[in-house]
């Protein structure tokens, strides 16, 4: 698994010493973990992406060392260099849509009570 040469096509493609960064590991491999998790979460490794500040100058697609921002140093392969934040909430549910509202509506005494 990882990131492949593609995701990573069109970002700067080397790091120097203090550069903010993102790394990616393997922490488990799939016979590693532990035998109680979900059958398709044993299938698959147990990965992990962390950013920080690089200890010397490097390429993507090699294995650095960073120093996260609670002083931690992690070894991985670089995979990006100024990662951008990428994470969302997902999708809205519509069901909740209007749950604040009807919620707002009875504790203010004006909606239907249920």
């Amino acid at each position: 698994m990882g990131f492949s040469a593609a995701e990573t096509a069109g970002k700067i493609e080397r790091a120097k010493k203090g550069d903010w960064v993102q790394v990616y590991g393997v922490v488990l491999k799939p016979e590693e973990r532990a035998p109680q998790v979900p059958e398709d979460t044993h299938k698959v490794p147990l990965e992990m992406r962390i950013k920080g500040f690089i200890q010397q100058d490097a390429q993507v697609g090699e294995e650095v060392t960073i120093e996260t921002l609670t002083g931690r140093l992690v070894s991985g392969k670089l995979v990006a260099v100024n990662p951008a934040h990428e994470h969302d909430f997902g999708r809205p549910v519509p069901e909740l849509a209007k749950v604040g509202l009807e919620l707002r509506a009875m504790l203010q005494g004006g909606g239907d009570e249920a």
